[in-house]
């Protein structure tokens, strides 16, 4: 925790697997946040601010949206992605590289929640210890 994000390029030499660090970058530190890799960006939180990386060598692109101890779903068909936060709120980013872009935000969850989102269809699943909730999300 606070260490960082390391890329590894993984060999395998006749079955002998090694690694070889390509970066280390102190840019996006996650906790036990996921991350998530779209057109060559890394996006995810650093500490309790959501952050885009650079994949080729790791530096920070930007750095905004104070969503706590989060999670992030990516919807990749629509270069979307899913906060929630830690305090219950949902967000909508767009996948953009260039700038921090949120499109829409709403009151979940009453509570704090550490749980992952979960999209099925056209629904969203959100829950924390005492409740749940589900979204019907518009599709294309």
């Amino acid at each position: 925790m606070g260490a960082g994000t390391r890329l590894v390029q993984l060999k395998n030499d006749d079955g002998k697997i090694s690694g070889e660090e390509v970066w280390t970058s102190r840019d996006l530190k996650p906790d036990f946040n996921d991350v998530l890799v779209h057109k060559g960006y890394i996006y995810g939180f650093d500490n309790r601010i959501f952050t885009c990386i650079d994949l080729i060598n790791g530096k920070r692109k930007w750095k905004g949206g104070r969503y706590e101890k989060g999670q992030a779903l990516f919807c990749a068909d629509s270069d979307l992605i899913i906060v929630v936060s830690e305090t219950g709120g949902l967000f909508l980013l767009r996948a953009n590289p260039e700038k921090h872009e949120e499109l829409a935000q709403v009151s979940a969850l009453s509570d704090k929640t550490w749980n992952h989102p979960v999209l099925i269809g056209d629904r969203l699943f959100l829950r924390n210890a005492t409740e749940a909730v589900a979204y019907q999300l518009p599709v294309k």
